[in-house]
């Protein structure tokens, strides 16, 4: 008889304010995008991380496909990317033509390993989209250095990265999304701060911005019309409908009111399964997550890596059989249906590696300690069985 989920790997958190400010968009009239809900998500974004310009949109997917627009990437033009990513980091790229080139993941953290990234560069790269996963920052330092040297762009996915940051190497902290030319950012229910789905592509260098803002009407200048810059606005470039309701946007500010209480809570769990996951580390059992000493922690999720895909499954399966839902993550890019025959042959053993043995455990601010104890004692139990 299967056991029902009584642990859920995922359950979005309500602040309790999310239906009041729904009610007071709806109630405004304005519930289309760019409303009052809309300018306080931007507000808050650029006066609590300094960001140059931020613009919500309906995914991090569309907030992707906006810098690949506003790039002008045109058929034939390359992009490097991490295999280990999911496939809307790939697909914003593909959608104009690009042609990707995968990065290998570092040996010691599934972030792509920018110190190989000099021998992928060619007359034709365009840009390079580094991949903060589970929150914890690429070596940035490095990387805009490379991309400098080239004259090369760079797009941050920082999809897991809300409120992640970076110490570069004058000893500055910078949040993750402000390095780069541009970053995208994920509001997805999955993710720390929520709203169902959502996004937002964050401008860091000014060239972009005037643009951006038509890209994401539709390719008009209405932004600068509802502004009063001018007395009628029309079809001035390519674009689609990337803004979402302001329904969402109210939705998000509850969470952004509560982004400290939400990230301490985090923090909490994550330290907790990290502590208690170090007698099995030090057994040589599982590998923890590893933050180097430029990246700080959001606790976006907290994950362990097995040593061998049959050891990742029994995890699983001996989670499932007490209720607990683990999930594995990314399956390697490079070895998808769609992209494999185009893909240039070379292997790529730590991506692999991490799409054969890393599995993700419950994260969400309502796990109890009583719950994180039962995984944990599930988890020991089985590593003691083989």
């Amino acid at each position: 008889m299967e056991v029902s989920t009584s642990i859920p790997f995922n359950k979005p958190y309500l602040t309790g304010k999310e239906t009041h400010y729904v009610y007071q968009a709806v109630a405004s009239g304005k519930i289309s995008g760019d409303g009052l809900f809309t300018k306080k998500c931007h507000q808050f974004f650029e006066e609590t991380f300094g960001f140059s310009k931020c613009l919500l949109t309906t995914s991090c997917t569309d907030a992707l496909e906006m810098a690949a627009i506003l790039l002008d990437m045109q058929q034939g033009d390359e992009v490097i990317l991490p295999s280990y990513t999911f496939v809307s980091t790939a697909n914003a790229f593909v959608l104009r033509g690009a042609k990707l080139v995968f990065a290998d993941s570092a040996k010691d953290n599934p972030n792509m390993d920018i110190h190989s990234l000099r021998g992928l560069i060619t007359s034709k790269t365009k840009v390079i989209v580094p991949v903060h996963y589970a929150g914890i920052a690429c070596d940035m330092d490095a990387l805009m250095d490379l991309a400098n040297e080239f004259g090369i762009y760079v797009v941050e996915d920082a999809a897991q990265a809300v409120d992640s940051w970076y110490t570069s190497k004058d000893g500055s902290k910078k949040p993750l999304g402000s390095i780069g030319h541009m970053a995208a950012f994920s509001f997805h229910e999955t993710k720390n701060i929520m709203s169902g789905e959502g996004g937002m592509l964050v401008i860091n260098d000014p060239k972009f911005a005037a643009r951006a803002e038509i890209i994401r009407e539709k390719g008009t200048n209405r932004s600068a019309f509802f502004r009063g810059e001018i007395d009628k606005y029309g079809w001035v470039d390519m674009g689609s409908s990337f803004l979402p309701s302001d329904i969402l946007a109210a939705f998000l500010f509850a969470q952004l009111e509560n982004l400290n209480d939400i990230q301490n809570k985090r923090k909490e769990i994550w330290n907790f399964y990290h502590a208690g996951m170090t007698e099995l580390a030090s057994a040589g059992k599982v590998t923890l997550p590893f933050i180097p000493d430029w990246a700080s922690n959001n606790a976006h999720m907290y994950y362990i890596v097995c040593k061998s895909p049959t050891h990742r499954q029994g995890v699983i399966e001996a989670l499932k059989k007490q209720g607990i839902m683990a999930v594995f993550h990314y399956l390697s890019l490079h070895k998808s249906e769609y992209y494999k025959d185009k893909h240039d042959g070379r292997e790529l053993v730590n991506s692999d590696h991490y799409s054969d043995c890393l599995v993700r455990l419950p994260m969400y601010y309502e796990l109890t300690t009583a719950q994180q104890e039962l995984i944990l004692k599930t988890i020991y139990t089985y590593f003691l069985s083989v």
